[in-house]
């Protein structure tokens, strides 16, 4: 385990004075349910949250708010977090299920795992530090935040508000699967169209899915693009 732990240090290059919280950091509950990153991952969160907004304002003083809060939550979401973990090599150091038994790491944890690890580099090193490993290892995609990505759902509820001045029908239609990991499925419908299903392991992942298939459906109606995201051109700024 020691050697594991510095190993990460040396990957991230940062030297804990306590290693019991770069631990913690990469402790996933079905290892230890007493001593796992979730407290972490909670605080690790808010200050991801808090060093990108932070970043924004500063690189888009004159932004509006709306594109701003796009631009952080396509930087601070589960995907972009998986992405800065696997940039890492995070995985290969997260302790998950059965001690004795070598198990598969799921995206999430994976994602879940680079919030703690902030939140440990925070409580070890304090504020500035975890402010660093951030925009160190977020560079790139605040370099990217030039394009800003509207998701589906948003993206449809322009539509319909443009063309029928009313909102997309979101209806919960069921769910299936156990209670620890239930599947969901969605359904949405503009004026006078037809309803599109979507499914999801959450309520969002499913609308956002139902509402991709309705765009889909649409021909021509955003400069040609039937994708589930379209991007506003944002001029260049010299990041970092």
């Amino acid at each position: 385990m020691i050697d594991k732990l510095n190993n990460l240090q040396k990957k991230i290059n940062i030297k804990f004075k306590n290693l019991d919280y770069l631990k913690k950091s990469i402790t996933h509950k079905s290892y230890d349910t007493a001593n796992n990153y979730e407290k972490l991952e909670f605080l690790g969160d808010r200050i991801l949250g808090f060093v990108i907004s932070k970043k924004l304002i500063k690189l888009y003083p004159n932004e509006k708010e709306g594109i701003l809060d796009k631009k952080l939550a396509s930087l601070v979401n589960k995907n972009s977090c998986f992405e800065v973990a696997r940039n890492i090599g995070l995985e290969k150091y997260i302790l998950v299920g059965n001690k004795n038994t070598k198990t598969n790491v799921e995206n999430k944890i994976i994602a879940d795992s680079i919030e703690a690890l902030i939140g440990a580099i925070y409580y070890d090193k304090g504020f500035e530090a975890s402010e660093k490993f951030i925009l160190n290892n977020w560079k790139n995609f605040i370099n990217l935040s030039e394009l800003t990505i509207i998701d589906s759902k948003t993206k449809l509820q322009e539509y319909s508000l443009k063309k029928f001045k009313s909102l997309p029908i979101y209806k919960f239609e069921s769910s299936s699967g156990p209670k620890h990991k239930p599947k969901f499925k969605i359904s949405v419908k503009l004026k006078n169209s037809k309803k599109f299903d979507g499914y999801g392991d959450s309520k969002k992942e499913a609308e956002q899915k139902a509402a991709k298939k309705l765009l889909d459906s649409i021909k021509d109606k955003w400069s040609g693009q039937t994708t589930d995201t379209y991007y506003l051109k944002i001029n260049l700024v010299k990041i970092l």
